[in-house]
């Protein structure tokens, strides 16, 4: 069984805490192979050598910086199906949602090769007689993320371009259970052209993770994940005086109007609730249907579409299924027994994703799309995120309820409202208290050049990731105001053009 270790300073070295965890295929059950939970003593070695390289890495322009990033968006291009099958094999997702993550992820990239224009600052002239004032964004020096298993690509391409096209230094911590696509990202970022020790990667579990969240040299943390290991993240992050962004968890919401066209609403749903088995952060796992004929049409409609649902294994010959595994045995049993929890508080389990038969699963992680209906707030399938493949159907008998069930809420990630009037839009964008809003659209995930996070607990910290938080965040404001004696001046004549 192979030893998955860690990427410091320019290379793959092995771990030495003698402490390990499998990592498994999701579509067999099978281990395929073993990472490294790095010791305390490995992460500040990289921390180390982080902030070592900072120096050197903080001088090189923000155009050579941006060259870099180039040439490592064409090679993740050219290796885009290699880091799909990557993602699918640990993950479990199917190979054209693992496609179509590296895209996301390959946006901002894109974005963050924008730099030079976007680490500016600003310039204003005679704010007193003589007197010039501008702004500086300056680099903050060792960044670090922690991503979670859901996006083994695209988060962590939401975190580290934009730091290191700031000028900043990067040591990511995947997570242990899909740690292998950060290390090939990590070999493409150094044939890009990457200084040695520029980005590192530390594979590990909490130990690894307490150490970027206290070593005095990590200046900013980025986190994604479940909201009590946010506030854990932001708590203590921000107590050792570090720079916080923490996006935890989700419960979103679909409303769909008595106007809205059906078929185009259940279409989106199916995709957003039970794509990538529900394991999305931006997943709809609450249809809000206004009206007693508009929720038993959704029904209908929903029962029928699930009967279709093919599900199977991430990676095959031919067509891809709209469905694969989940992550874990344990993350399967979890959902599982979510769905007994919600039989048990009285809401009506539709279409159950436990007796569903699936072709070649083997002892694959898998579990077929389920439904619920007449789900109350206050059960727990309510406002709970499950992250699987289990929706729930909370009829609302006007708009204004349904605004306040999703008001009402904890969670404050992404909803969506589907309808044909603009009226009714409108005024739910207002009112609205969630970070990211979808007007038919069901999954308002932001361009890169948009910055991407939620409200109330759905984020802990003031600045959204990617887009211009991004920037902000990973920078720090020097402001100059200068004024300068006249004296003499010298004419030189200079006819060569300029360059860098």
């Amino acid at each position: 069984m192979s030893l998955l270790g860690n990427f410091i300073n320019g290379q793959v070295v092995a771990s030495q805490s003698g402490r390990t965890a499998p990592v498994y295929n999701p579509a067999t059950g099978e281990q395929r192979l073993q990472v490294a939970l790095s010791s305390a003593a490995e992460t500040r070695e990289a921390v180390r050598i982080a902030h070592e390289a900072f120096a050197g890495w903080a001088k090189v322009t923000p155009l050579k910086r941006s060259r870099i990033l180039f040439k490592f968006k064409d090679l993740v291009e050219t290796h885009a199906d290699e880091l799909a099958r990557l993602i699918s094999s640990e993950h479990g997702k199917v190979f054209s949602d693992a496609k179509g993550e590296v895209t996301r992820g390959l946006e901002v990239v894109e974005f963050a090769c924008g730099i030079p224009h976007l680490q500016k600052g600003e310039h204003s002239m005679n704010v007193g007689t003589g007197v010039d004032s501008y702004s500086m964004m300056q680099p903050l020096g060792v960044c670090a993320g922690i991503s979670p298993f859901n996006f083994p690509a695209m988060v962590p391409m939401w975190m580290f371009p934009i730091a290191l096209a700031c000028g900043n230094t990067f040591v990511m911590k995947p997570s242990e259970k899909d740690p292998t696509t950060s290390i090939r990202l990590a070999e493409l970022l150094k044939e890009a052209g990457l200084l040695d020790g520029v980005f590192n990667v530390v594979n590990g579990d909490k130990e690894a993770v307490d150490v970027l969240l206290t070593d005095e040299r990590v200046q900013a943390v980025s986190f994604v994940g479940s909201t009590p290991i946010a506030e854990y993240i932001y708590a203590t992050g921000s107590a050792h005086g570090k720079r916080v962004q923490a996006l935890g968890g989700a419960k979103n919401h679909m409303v769909i109007m008595p106007d809205a066209d059906l078929d185009q609403a259940v279409g989106a749903l199916m995709g957003a609730a039970y794509g990538s088995a529900g394991e999305r952060c931006m997943a709809i796992s609450v249809a809000v249907p206004v009206g007693e004929e508009t929720a038993q049409r959704l029904r209908e409609k929903l029962v029928a579409e699930l009967g279709k649902l093919r599900v199977g294994p991430g990676i095959v010959d031919g067509p891809d299924h709209d469905m694969g595994p989940l992550v874990t045995q344990e993350h399967l049993e979890k959902v599982r027994g979510y769905i007994q929890t919600g039989v048990n508080e009285g809401a009506e389990l539709v279409v159950d994703g436990r007796e569903a038969v699936i072709e070649g699963a083997g002892n694959g992680f898998f579990l077929g799309g389920s439904l619920f209906d007449h789900v109350k707030p206050g059960m727990r399938i309510h406002s709970e995120e499950i992250f699987g493949p289990v929706l729930a159907i909370a009829r609302a008998e006007s708009f204004d309820d349904a605004v306040a069930v999703i008001n009402d809420h904890e969670f404050g990630n992404g909803t969506a409202i589907f309808t044909r009037d603009g009226d009714a839009a409108r005024q739910f964008c207002d009112q609205i208290q969630v970070g990211m809003i979808g007007v038919n659209v069901p999954i308002p995930v932001p361009m890169a050049f948009h910055s991407f996070g939620g409200w109330k607990r759905s984020l802990f910290g003031p600045l959204h990731m990617h887009g211009p938080d991004g920037v902000r965040f990973n920078t720090r404001m020097k402001t100059i105001t200068q004024r300068w004696p006249s004296g003499i001046r010298e004419e030189t004549n200079h006819f060569t053009m300029p360059t860098h």
